[in-house]
């Protein structure tokens, strides 16, 4: 019988007939960043030098277009390739969610100035992080940051929560409100003076994410503030298929590692159902069926990412106003729906590898407990119970979707 190849993978057609070969330009860093993972999960080493690896490849510039000195990845491509870096490492995704908002943003915003000084940024392999949640005063749909005019510049001061990557970045994209109560942006430099990056954030999963604290005291603003209102408008079925693509690649890690650790077990139960881990039956069932759960978050994952192409190519085709709403529309459904199923596989996938070994499994050092913890941190975002409210709701009432995921303070009761 011949030895399984360690890299070996059943995960589908790729998403185009030029992923191979933009792949391979990246997959020795995803490698050396796998290498490293456990270790900087078991010590909570942030990913400064794997940042720094990506940063140094511009894996940042994927979705910039060729011939402004980018990639050019269309969007399956670049969900597909972000599964791969989190099967390596499922914190470099996540820290990178918002430079890909960002960069998604500005590819597809009207040619101009603002565009072409960003655009040359992200080619040269600047990275963004983002300052947008928070957990302040604020009610629902409001901000306490503000931005405002500071002599000639503008200016941004407040506090923001979950700045998920933003310690990693050279530029911070921050929501706040306007002079006129506006909700409204602007991008300030990450190490300006009046800007402050904490590592903060204490979760269970995805702790090496820097999705902590980020304070602004009169930061200076590039540029002008630009409305939130004018940004792409399928940012929040973007954001989500960036989640589904981490949980994609966590449940390939969970079934690459159940299969090696089952392969090299040679502890067994005296009623086991075979000689050998590797040779029972019910422990293979174990092990096929996380494939399996990582084959389909994997399909899911691909579908999804076209619906997210369609409203790309919806904004730059200058579509008439309704049929452009139209698709937009779908895509936020068809990812509410994909949330809602994918999750669920991840988790079960997080779960029964365990299943499939002893307790010695458990051991801190080893880490498995990794991919159930990352699942349930990203899948505590934007919750699933709402998405299949908003799901049923479409499809029984006609009532379309939200487009923006606000949290904030419930009113207090009136007496």
């Amino acid at each position: 019988m011949s030895q399984p190849d360690a890299d070996w993978t059943a995960w589908g057609t790729p998403p185009s007939p030029r992923y191979e070969a933009l792949a391979a330009r990246f997959r020795p860093v995803f490698a050396r960043i796998r290498a490293g993972a456990v270790a900087r999960e078991r010590s909570r080493d942030l990913p400064h030098e794997a940042i720094g690896w990506l940063k140094e490849a511009r894996f940042g510039a994927l979705r910039v277009p060729e011939a402004e000195g980018g990639f050019g990845a269309s969007l399956p491509d670049l969900f597909g390739l972000l599964a791969e870096l989190a099967e390596a490492d499922s914190n470099l995704p996540q820290a990178l969610r918002n430079h890909f908002g960002f960069a998604e943003d500005t590819v597809g915003s009207p040619a101009g100035p603002r565009r072409t000084h960003w655009i040359e940024r992200l080619a040269a392999g600047d990275l963004f992080g983002g300052a947008w949640s928070e957990t302040g005063p604020a009610a629902v749909g409001t901000f306490a940051t503000r931005i405002h005019r500071s002599g000639a510049r503008w200016g941004l001061t407040g506090k923001k929560d979950y700045t998920t990557g933003s310690l990693f970045a050279d530029w911070i994209d921050v929501v706040g409100t306007g002079e006129s109560g506006e909700e409204t942006s602007v991008v300030v430099p990450a190490k300006a003076p009046g800007v402050e990056v904490i590592d903060d954030w204490d979760g269970f999963g995805q702790r090496l994410t820097a999705s902590g604290t980020a304070l602004f005291e009169d930061a200076p603003a590039i540029g002008e503030p630009l409305p939130t209102a004018e940004r792409f408008p399928y940012g929040p079925a973007f954001f989500q298929a960036v989640h589904l693509a981490t949980l994609t690649g966590i449940a390939r890690a969970a079934a690459g590692e159940v299969a090696r650790a089952v392969r090299t077990r040679n502890r067994t139960y005296s009623h086991a159902a075979g000689a050998r881990p590797s040779a029972d039956p019910q422990v293979l069932q174990v092990v096929g069926r996380v494939h399996g759960l990582a084959y389909a978050a994997g399909a899911i994952n691909g579908q999804a990412a076209q619906a997210v192409q369609r409203a790309y190519e919806a904004r730059i085709a200058g579509l008439p106003e309704a049929e452009s709403h139209a698709i937009n529309v779908a895509a936020e459904i068809e990812l509410a729906q994909a949330q809602s199923v994918l999750t669920g596989l991840v988790l079960e996938a997080g779960t029964i590898l365990f299943d499939a070994l002893g307790a010695s499994a458990t051991r801190r050092g080893l880490a498995l407990d990794r991919h159930w913890r990352n699942a349930r941190t990203i899948a505590s975002h934007n919750p699933r119970i709402f998405k299949d409210r908003v799901v049923g709701d479409y499809a029984v009432n006609g009532t379309e979707p939200p487009f923006q995921w606000k949290i904030g303070r419930v009113p207090e009761p009136r007496a």
